[in-house]
């Protein structure tokens, strides 16, 4: 079932949901002559969508939600940082797994924002993919051995946001903890806080990596990998959230 899941939700995001959208006005056009324009418009979006320009359409609105941390709370007795993809099998670093670029970053701003507030820190990320350590032991190594900060807590189970949230406050709460600092990247932010927000916990959310801040060029309005892959994950995000809202619905 997780695998048809898996596809399923794979059919809803770029490119496949406008490949899909294009194959439908190629079979229909021999029905209706108009149809052909669902297969132009396909193409349309999909060069719009490949493009970092056009892909601020779906991460501004995402990254507005929350804003840049100013400086650490004094009330705040913790700092969460969420897991997210490695790099597995990393040859430069003896075949052992590493933080992909997003983890990585996350993991640059907590180490950052601990150094300038001395507060402990939680790690959050599961195993995947049959790998033989989890996201949280991934990241607790690469905070020591790069940034030479010291992680407190590791949650080795969660494998998706709302898991995240719920097993972190677990363990936390255990320490006496209940205001967190939560660090993860701002696309990712919304979707993290209506997790963490469900747990009773008080949050001050430490969004990084805002793309829509970023200096436009020429160049952006140009289709490229980049630019679908921020398309892709903002698009993601955008559905977890409907999906939480109809969910809560359902309750």
């Amino acid at each position: 079932m997780s695998l048809l899941i898996k596809i399923a939700s794979a059919l809803l995001l770029f490119p496949a949901n406008l490949l899909l959208l294009a194959a439908l006005g190629l079979l229909l056009r021999h029905r209706c002559r108009r149809a052909i324009w669902l297969s132009w418009a396909a193409l349309a979006l999909l060069w719009l969508f490949s493009t970092r320009a056009g892909a601020l359409l779906l991460v501004a609105p995402l990254e507005a939600q929350a804003a840049a941390l100013a400086g650490v709370p004094r009330t705040a007795q913790a700092i969460v940082v969420l897991g997210a993809r490695r790099q597995s099998n990393a040859p430069e670093y003896g075949n052992r797994d590493a933080p992909g670029y997003l983890a990585l970053a996350r993991l640059q701003y907590a180490a950052r924002l601990q150094r300038a507030s001395r507060l402990p820190l939680l790690v959050t990320g599961g195993k995947t993919d049959d790998a033989a350590e989890s996201e949280a032991d991934v990241m607790a190594r690469s905070l020591q051995d790069d940034f030479g900060v010291t992680v407190r807590w590791r949650e080795n189970d969660a494998n998706d946001t709302a898991q995240n949230a719920s097993l972190s406050a677990t363990m936390l709460r255990q320490a006496g903890v209940q205001r967190i600092v939560l660090v993860t990247d701002a696309i990712h932010m919304p979707r993290a806080l209506a997790s963490f927000r469900k747990t009773g916990l008080e949050i001050t959310p430490a969004p990084t990596v805002f793309f829509s801040r970023e200096r436009l060029s020429l160049y952006d309005y140009v289709p490229s990998g980049e630019g679908l892959r921020r398309s892709n994950y903002a698009l993601h995000e955008w559905i977890g959230l409907l999906w939480y809202k109809l969910s809560d619905k359902a309750r």
